[in-house]
C-alpha cells in the first residue's frame, strides 16, 4: 500500500513538473517573449497542456487512488497524504471527462488569443479580437458539455476558479453587492484628487514598490517583479514567485496594483514545502487566493496605518507630493469615484465591475448575446452600473485579458474575495491586536507571519467552505462584514 503512495506523489510530480513547465512559457509569453513567437508558443503550450492532462487522467492515477485511499483513511482529516488522495481524486474526476484534444486545442487558442487581444487593446479594435473571442466561447460550450450541472452552464465553468460553488450561490451573493455599493457610491462625497493624476516617473514607481515588497515576507531570492500589459501574478514554486504591473505617469495605481500582485505571490510563496509537486501546491481557490490579494492591496495599502510610515519615503520618492498633507492623500486614496478600468477601480466600486462581468459571461456562454455586439452591451451596462461613459473599447470591452486566454468563470472570484478578505481579517486582528500599531511602524512581518502559518501554509488541503469555516467558524461567504467596512470607510470620508 505505501507503495501506491509512493509512485501516485511520483506521477502527481511529473504531471506538476510539466504543468509549471507551461507556466514559465506562459510567463514568458506575456512579459518577455517577442510577438512573432506567438504561433510556436502557441503550440509549445498546447503540446505541453495536452501531456499534463493524460497524465493526470491516466486511468492508473484512478487504480493508484484506490490502492492509497485506504491507506490513508485514519490519518487525521487535514494530514498532508489524506489530504493529497481526497483532493486529487476530485480533481482526477473532473478532469477525466474533458477530451486531450479538446484540452489542447483550449490551451492553443488561448496562447494565440493573448497575442490578439494585446494587439487589439493597443488599436482600440474589437473587430480584430472578435475571431478569437468566438472561438474561445465556443471552445468553453464545448467544455461545459462534458459535464452535467444543477443551476447553469456556467456552474462547470466557476468551479474551476471557485470548486464546489454554484452559479446560484454567486448571484446570491452580488444581488445583496450590488444594490448596497451602488448606493455607498451615491452618498460618497467628491474628494480632490487631482494632485494624483500627474508626475509619476515609471522609475520612481518601480523603485518604490520594490522598496515595499522587500517588507512584505518574501525570501529575497525567491521573487521578481516585470512590467506587462496586465498585471498578473504567477508561481512555479513556493520559492520562485513572478510578479508583474505597469506603470502609467499620470498616476500611481501601479503601486497597488503591485500590492496586490504582491498578495497573490504572498500565498504561493507561503505554501509548506511539503506540498510541493502535488495537486495542494495552490490556493483551495481564487476568492480565497483574492482575498489575499484585494487584503493587501486595498485593506493594508490604503490603509492610513500603512501610510503614516510609508508616506514620508513617497514623497522622497515623488517630490510633486510633498505639499500634499498625509489626510488629504489617505483621503485622496480611499475615494469612491466610478472611473473605466476595473484593475484601476477603487474598493467600493469596483465589485460593480466584477457583477459586469458575470452578468455578460453567462449571457456569452448561452448565446443571448451576439458576440459582434458585446461592445455596445458593455457601453450600456456601464453607463447603467457605474454612470460613465466609455470612450473606446480599449478602455471598454478589450480592456481585461481573461476572455483572450478563455477565462470564462474567472470574473466572479474578484468580488469573492472582497468578501472574504474582510471575513478573515476580522480574525487578523483579533489575533494581532497590536496590528495597526504594527504597520505604522512600517512591520508588516507580524501579518504576513499569521496569514502565511494560519492559511497560505495549508495550500489545497482543505475545500474552500472548510478553509473559511477554520479560520472565521462559519463556511458561508457572507458580504456584511465587507459591507460594514466600506460603510464606515464612506461615513469616514463625508466626515
Amino acid at each position: 500500500m505505501e507503495s501506491a503512495l509512493l509512485e501516485l506523489r511520483a506521477r502527481l510530480a511529473e504531471v506538476s513538473d510539466v504543468s509549471r513547465a507551461a507556466g514559465v512559457l506562459g510567463w514568458d509569453q506575456r512579459v518577455t517573449m517577442p510577438p512573432r513567437g506567438t504561433e510556436a508558443r502557441a503550440q509549445q503550450l498546447s503540446t505541453l497542456g495536452r501531456i499534463a492532462h493524460e497524465r493526470f487522467t491516466d486511468p492508473e492515477i484512478g487504480r493508484l487512488l484506490d490502492r492509497a485511499e485506504p491507506l490513508v483513511e485514519s490519518l487525521p482529516y487535514d494530514a498532508d497524504d489524506r489530504s493529497l488522495v481526497r483532493v486529487t481524486r476530485r480533481d482526477w474526476e473532473k478532469a477525466r471527462r474533458v477530451p486531450a484534444e479538446l484540452r489542447a486545442e483550449m490551451t492553443l487558442q488561448a496562447a494565440r488569443g493573448h497575442h490578439a487581444w494585446v494587439e487589439a487593446r493597443r488599436t482600440s479594435d474589437f473587430a480584430s479580437f472578435l475571431p478569437y473571442l468566438e472561438t474561445n466561447v465556443e471552445l468553453k460550450r464545448r467544455y461545459v458539455e462534458c459535464f452535467e450541472w444543477s443551476d447553469s452552464p456556467y456552474t462547470p465553468l466557476l468551479d474551476d476558479y471557485e470548486p464546489g460553488m454554484l452559479t446560484s450561490e454567486v448571484r446570491e451573493v452580488f444581488a445583496v453587492l450590488g444594490p448596497a455599493l451602488a448606493e455607498l457610491v451615491a452618498s460618497a462625497p467628491e474628494i480632490d484628487a487631482s494632485f494624483l493624476r500627474s508626475g509619476f516617473a515609471p522609475d520612481a514607481q518601480r523603485a518604490f514598490s520594490e522598496r515595499v515588497l522587500g517588507t512584505m515576507g518574501f525570501d529575497g531570492e525567491a521573487w521578481r517583479l516585470d512590467p506587462t500589459a496586465h498585471p498578473f501574478c504567477t508561481s512555479f514554486s513556493n520559492r520562485d514567485v513572478r510578479l508583474t504591473t505597469r506603470y502609467h505617469p499620470d498616476n500611481l495605481e501601479s503601486l497597488w496594483s503591485t500590492m496586490h500582485e504582491a498578495g497573490h505571490g504572498l500565498y504561493a510563496h507561503g505554501i509548506a514545502d511539503s506540498l510541493s509537486r502535488s495537486p495542494l501546491a495552490g490556493a483551495p481557490s481564487l476568492g480565497l487566493n483574492e482575498s489575499q490579494s484585494r487584503t493587501w492591496e486595498n485593506l493594508v495599502g490604503r490603509g492610513r496605518p500603512f501610510w503614516e510610515h510609508w508616506y514620508g519615503p513617497l514623497q522622497e520618492h515623488f517630490p510633486s507630493l510633498e505639499g500634499i498633507e498625509l489626510d488629504r492623500f489617505v483621503r485622496a486614496v480611499n475615494r469612491a469615484e466610478p472611473g473605466l478600468i476595473r484593475v484601476d477601480a477603487d474598493e467600493t466600486t469596483y465589485s460593480l465591475h466584477i457583477i459586469l462581468r458575470f452578468e455578460l459571461e453567462q449571457e456569452l456562454l448561452e448565446g443571448t448575446i451576439p458576440l459582434e455586439e458585446l461592445p455596445e452591451v458593455w457601453n450600456a451596462r456601464m453607463k447603467e452600473l457605474l454612470g460613465v461613459d466609455v470612450p473606446d473599447d480599449a478602455h471598454g470591452v478589450l480592456q481585461d485579458v481573461h476572455w483572450s486566454g478563455g477565462g470564462i468563470g474567472y470574473f466572479p472570484t474578484y468580488a469573492l474575495g472582497n468578501v472574504i478578505s474582510l471575513q478573515i481579517w476580522d480574525v487578523v486582528r483579533r489575533a494581532l491586536p497590536d496590528l495597526d500599531e504594527q504597520l505604522a511602524a512600517g512591520d508588516l512581518l507580524p501579518l504576513s507571519d499569521w496569514l502565511r502559518d494560519n492559511l497560505y501554509a495549508l495550500g489545497r488541503k482543505l475545500t474552500p467552505q472548510e478553509t473559511i469555516e477554520r479560520l472565521t467558524g462559519s463556511p458561508a461567504i457572507d458580504p456584511a462584514p465587507y459591507l460594514a467596512y466600506l460603510g464606515d470607510k464612506i461615513a469616514s470620508l463625508a466626515a
